[in-house]
């Protein structure tokens, strides 16, 4: 009877530990990308669908990897949360890789370098540092480094937003004296509205990368991997030429 009950257990051990591992095994088919529509050039909508270099460059990886990609829009301050609360997978938002966020998350290698700019109106004189918005009402968007940036110079009175035509909006009605924001949406915005223009000060390099959680180690190195070949090949510089 003994023998015949150590028989069982031991079947049912060796059937518990079949199934675990067939579930750790499970290949990944769908990935859920969280990423923040209103950072034109990098992501937002047109038509009702999210475009941008960013999500050029998402679905190309996805492609590498061999994984279906589903984007979920959300605000900006709202992705790490989101990540950590394994909402999504990743994030693809023009994410500047920052020794705070690196607490949080893991990030891919970097995928491009920008700096933050000023914009003001045009008749407005020039600001030709960072330290020059002192004494200011400067708009920034939440989260963003722009933000980062604004609220750690003192004497500046930093106006936060969920979107950055707000703040230009704001700025052109004469509300805020002046934008931070990363270049390439400044540029954007700039040749979209008159009467704003980008001063000739200009900020430190960064550079945006893809996020994950920290547990996740397997998607980011299949993400570095995908994006080194997508570097190679060619296939990035070919994205790049297209969005800028």
């Amino acid at each position: 009877m003994k023998k015949t009950m150590k028989l069982i257990i031991a079947i049912m051990v060796g059937i518990f530990m079949v199934a675990c591992g067939n579930k750790s095994e499970e290949k990944v088919t769908k990935i859920f990308v969280g990423t923040n529509a209103e950072f034109a050039p990098f992501e937002y909508l047109e038509d009702g669908k999210t475009v941008g270099f960013d999500m050029d460059l998402i679905a190309a990886i996805s492609k590498e990897i061999g994984v279906e990609m589903e984007i979920k829009d959300m605000s900006f301050d709202g992705l790490l949360p989101a990540l950590q609360a394994n909402k999504v997978d990743m994030i693809i938002a023009g994410m500047t890789a920052t020794e705070e966020r690196k607490k949080a998350v893991n990030f891919s290698e970097a995928y491009y370098k920008a700096n933050q700019v000023i914009i003001t109106t045009e008749d407005a004189k020039d600001i030709p540092n960072f330290e020059g918005l002192k004494g200011k009402k400067v708009g920034v968007i939440l989260g963003f480094t722009g933000d980062i940036i604004a609220s750690e110079i003192d004497g500046v009175d930093v106006k936060k937003y969920n979107a950055g035509y707000a703040s230009i909006m704001d700025l052109k009605a004469g509300k805020i004296d002046a934008v931070v924001l990363d270049g390439e949406p400044a540029k954007n915005f700039v040749k979209n509205n008159k009467g704003i223009k980008i001063t000739s000060a200009e900020g430190e390099k960064e550079e945006y990368a893809m996020a994950v959680s920290k547990d996740n180690t397997q998607l980011l190195e299949d993400i570095n991997t995908a994006l080194a070949k997508l570097k190679e090949d060619g296939t990035y510089d070919e994205l790049l030429k297209k969005w800028f």
